[in-house]
């Protein structure tokens, strides 16, 4: 039997945190190696499985990790727990996806899937909500659809692994998460993508 609290000893905080709220396996095989700094525009920060509202979160936020000036990246948010952490029938429901990202200039990537803020359904507690940075080995021509927020179509089942995989992006190199629950603004989110 695998000793957790040893095995965690040794690891980093990024890691210990991936593993203690199981983000990996359940996202990615392997934690990110650095901290993404998530901070949205209502002034809350991402730290590594904190709570945040969905109120909180409704804009996009800005990212920043330690990124090469002459690299490209591909960035997403993805909710591992739809319609709920019990019963994750349509993991990963994906939040965001921006590819061909240079630097860390994420308004100037290939917005693959708009942002779309939290929204667990009532009744579902807390929700991990995972940011992700890949670097790209080059520019790549990404197949997926273009998802816009005004719809949730498309969004459910993804896995960003597989993702990873199909562009040979190799693990993460940057990541946070939070946690969220249902909020009023839950309703509000709905309406926007047509529910």
């Amino acid at each position: 039997m695998v000793n957790f609290r040893v095995l965690a000893r040794g690891m980093s905080t990024i890691a210990k945190s991936f593993a203690e709220l199981e983000v990996v396996p359940d996202v990615v095989p392997v934690a990110p190696t650095s901290l993404l700094k998530v901070v949205y525009p209502s002034g809350v920060e991402v730290n590594l499985g904190n709570e945040l509202t969905p109120t909180q979160v409704k804009d996009e936020p800005t990212l920043t990790w330690d990124a090469e000036s002459d690299a490209l990246y591909t960035v997403a948010m993805t909710d591992p727990d739809a319609p709920s952490r019990k019963e994750p029938t349509f993991r990963e429901w994906h939040h965001w996806l921006v590819g061909n990202v240079p630097a860390s200039n994420v308004g100037k990537g290939e917005v693959l899937s708009a942002y779309v803020g939290s929204g667990p359904p009532p009744g579902t507690g807390l929700h991990r909500y995972v940011f992700l940075v890949y670097k790209q080995p080059g520019k790549l021509t990404f197949d997926e659809p273009r998802l816009p927020n005004t719809s949730g179509d498309g969004r459910a089942n993804f896995s960003i692994a597989k993702f990873a995989s199909k562009y040979k992006l190799g693990d993460p190199i940057s990541g946070n998460f939070y946690q969220a629950e249902y909020d009023d603004y839950v309703p509000l989110l709905y309406k926007q993508l047509g529910n």
